[in-house]
């Protein structure tokens, strides 16, 4: 935002918040009543006619000035040539092409294996028919001994 804007921003702020206070300075068509009873002395700090010419027209020169502002606002809005959304700020990049071959990712990685080392027939035990029994009760003996 370039300082004309923000300049303009802070004066038309300004102007809202004068109208505000002005307007809740402005006495309401319900204290002409409250006057017959002795509270019509209020009015008398601007001057003989009362305050509601002078806030009415300070009120309608601020609403004046508002307004323009508002307009000026817009205008100043309108000749911006940033990017207004966060979609427009990311820039994007040119992908880069693809490989040839399928997608890394959906084939398995299979790990190359080597063949076993061979191991001499000499070191493997000889293989025959059934195993010996073993037992592990004791032999027994013979009845005469």
């Amino acid at each position: 935002m370039s300082w004309v804007q923000t300049l303009a921003v802070v004066v038309h702020v300004l102007f809202a918040a004068s109208i505000i206070g002005l307007v809740l300075l402005q006495r309401g068509k319900g204290a002409d009543a409250g006057a017959g009873f002795g509270a019509g002395a209020s009015g008398t700090v601007f001057g003989s006619r009362g305050s509601g010419s002078f806030l009415s027209r300070t009120t309608a020169i601020l609403a004046t000035l508002f307004f323009l502002t508002s307009l000026g606002l817009s205008y100043l809005f309108s000749q911006t040539t940033e990017p207004t959304s966060v979609v427009d700020r990311v820039q994007t990049e040119v992908p880069a092409p693809a490989p040839s071959g399928p997608p890394a990712g959906l084939l398995p990685v299979v790990p190359e294996t080597t063949a076993p080392a061979a191991v001499p027939e000499a070191a493997l035990p000889a293989v025959t028919g059934a195993a010996p029994a073993t037992s592990t009760a004791p032999e027994p003996t013979p009845a005469g001994k």
